[in-house]
Parts: C-alpha cells; sequence; structure tokens
C-alpha cells in the first residue's frame, strides 16, 4: 500500500514501476479513502500503543493505492524493495531510502508475512477486484 504521504507526493507511478521492473505480478490496484474502523482492524496489534492516534490520523489524512502482488517470493522481495520500517535505516536504492526522511511518513506498507497478506488483502479488496490473469512475460521472468 502507498500510504497517504507518497499518495500526495505523487509517487504511485514510481512505486509501481519499481515492482513492475522487478519482474512481479500486479493483480490488484484500487485508491481507498481508509475509515477508522478499518485501520483499527489493520493495525489490530497497534491500537493500545501511545502513537496509535497519530499513525491512525495520518492513515486518514488522504487516500491510499492499495496493490497486490505476486510472484516468487512476493512478500519477502517486497518487503526488501520497501526498506526497513525507519528510513533512516533503509538503504539507498529502497523506497523508502530513496523517498522518506521520517518514520512517520515512510510512503508505504508492505505485509510482514504471506498469512497476514491474505489477511490484509480481504480487508482492503472487495470479492473479485483482485485479478488472476497470466503475464506474457512470465517465461523471460521464471525458470
Amino acid at each position: 500500500m502507498i500510504k497517504p504521504d507518497g499518495v500526495q507526493r505523487g509517487l504511485v507511478g514510481s512505486i509501481i514501476e519499481r515492482f513492475e521492473s522487478k519482474g512481479l505480478h500486479l493483480s490488484g490496484l484500487k485508491m481507498k479513502q481508509a475509515s477508522a474502523s478499518l485501520l483499527e482492524t489493520h493495525y489490530s496489534d497497534l491500537v493500545s500503543k501511545p502513537f496509535f492516534p497519530k499513525l491512525r490520523d495520518y492513515m486518514l489524512s488522504g487516500p491510499v493505492c492499495c496493490m497486490v502482488w505476486e510472484g516468487t517470493n512476493a512478500v519477502k522481495t517486497g518487503r526488501n524493495m520497501l526498506g526497513a520500517t525507519n528510513p533512516a535505516e533503509s538503504a539507498p536504492g529502497t523506497i523508502r531510502g530513496d523517498f522518506c526522511l521520517e518514520v512517520g511518513r515512510n510512503v508505504c506498507h508492505g505485509s510482514d508475512s504471506v498469512e497476514n497478506a491474505e489477511k490484509e488483502i480481504g480487508l482492503w479488496f472487495e470479492e473479485g477486484e483482485v485479478m488472476d490473469w497470466e503475464s506474457h512475460s512470465d517465461d523471460w521472468i521464471y525458470e
């Protein structure tokens, strides 16, 4: 997901280009304005943290760009491409390393496991919004 700061800064195309260039397969894409209840469910492990109200307000401040990427090791690959949650710890060449300065404006969210990805896709996408299609480039990307 590209968070409100990434959308507002016009980084959606640049971020999508990185994932496509890597060889991952885009099967879901949409803009969405999150609700407080959706964010409380998505960030259920953080709701009790003192910083959650600030995180919630930030995520409510504008639309997000929701994406579903597929491919070999898509979750691990995507997390590596995003960089560390704290941009100060993100290597140059990662999305956060190239586009962010502060953890509170870290441009994107990536699922940390396949199980969480499946759960999060179910939260952000309705039935039928994730496409099942084959790319003609697969033979050039995968052995």
